[in-house]
């Protein structure tokens, strides 16, 4: 443990809420009984950990997160195992990200041992929350928001590490069914220099209208072309995008413009570890409907922390629709699936140590 968590202070609610069916959680809905905070200032750097009922937030109105938008998350997820204990996955990758993230948007750098120990901490605290039904988990949602009043543009110098829980579900309510993605061809997500390989909010909210947009048209995500050219494959909304084509897996490249997902990561070991050809290079929405035409198309599907594996069953660019594998779930999709949950629940062995046990 970190010098820092070594002075931990836990003060346990006295109104602990009655917990979810979790036949029928949702996901993002409910919140666990506590949360932790850790407090950033200039000077000093980062102390004072804490576990306390999870309620409001008191800041100040000129909080510098509500006028310059200085603030990151993380996600990621505990898993009941077989035998009954908990598992983490990968959480030493989202401490790194974090701070790949705070480094871009000024934020300042936090311990990754101390990032991890505060997860293993609340979680500890609210482990009866992790719900053990099929498809369901325990949400962990780190974040860190500026806290010092001012109105002026620059980073702060005041700091909150937050980590809220929430016990969920599938994130898409169909579950691993193959859903139906828009192509975005009009508004951009990101281009290099800017800030789309981080983990922040102001990413998110600039895809909204894109999201509006598809649902309208019947389609539950939107893949996002390149900022310059509007051709090259991006992201999948939330997730990386991976397209099998002709025997080969095709992904984008981390070129500062997508997130570096763990479950990306996750899923090019697990390809490369079994010889399946990997390409991470740029390729083309064309290229993709190109090989659909001619039957090349085999799957296509999203890897993310939220859902894991979304398989696709239909793309809809301009007024061209490509079908895949029929609209059903492809065998990679459903294999990779099946490996990464069964490695987070314990179901199946894990040779890469990528599960912390609490």
């Amino acid at each position: 443990m970190t010098e820092i968590m070594k002075g931990l202070t836990i003060t346990r609610t006295r109104e602990p809420k009655a917990k979810p069916d979790p036949a029928t959680l949702g996901f993002g809905e409910v919140f666990t009984d506590h949360m932790f905070l850790l407090d950033y200032e200039e000077g000093r750097g980062w102390g004072d950990p804490r576990i306390v009922p999870y309620g409001p937030i008191a800041l100040e109105p000129a909080a510098s997160v509500f006028h310059y938008g200085q603030e990151m998350f993380e996600g990621l997820k505990t898993y009941k195992a077989e035998d009954g204990g908990l598992r983490l996955f990968r959480p030493d990758m989202n401490a790194k990200r974090t701070n790949r993230t705070n480094e871009r948007i000024c934020i300042p750098p936090i311990d990754e041992d101390l990032y991890v120990d505060a997860i293993k901490a609340i979680v500890g605290v609210d482990r009866d929350w992790v719900p053990d039904y099929p498809g369901t988990s325990l949400y962990v949602r780190p974040f860190i928001i500026a806290t010092e009043a001012f109105l002026g543009v620059r980073p702060a110098k005041r700091f909150q590490f937050i980590i809220i829980l929430s016990p969920v579900g599938p994130y898409y309510k169909e579950g691993l069914k193959p859903t139906k993605i828009f192509v975005e061809d009009e508004y951009v997500r990101s281009v290099k220099g800017g800030t789309g390989f981080a983990k922040i909010g102001g990413n998110y909210a600039a895809g909204l209208k894109s999201q509006e947009k598809a649902e309208a048209l019947g389609f539950a995500q939107v893949l996002w072309l390149d900022g310059v050219e509007r051709r090259y494959i991006e992201e999948i909304g939330t997730s990386n995008a991976f397209f099998k084509m002709g025997g080969e897996v095709f992904t984008a490249p981390l070129e500062g413009t997508i997130l570096a997902g763990v479950t990306r990561d996750s899923v090019l070991t697990i390809l490369k570890d079994r010889g399946v050809p990997v390409r991470e290079e740029r390729f083309t929405i064309d290229e993709v409907f190109a090989a659909s035409e001619r039957g090349a198309l085999d799957e296509v599907f999203a890897a993310g922390t939220a859902a894991v594996i979304s398989p696709v069953g239909e793309l809809r660019w301009k007024d061209r629709d490509a079908v895949i594998n029929g609209g059903k779930i492809g065998p990679l999709s459903q294999e990779l699936y099946d490996t990464i949950t069964g490695i987070q629940s314990g179901r199946l062995p894990d040779p890469y140590g990528w599960t912390v046990a609490l």
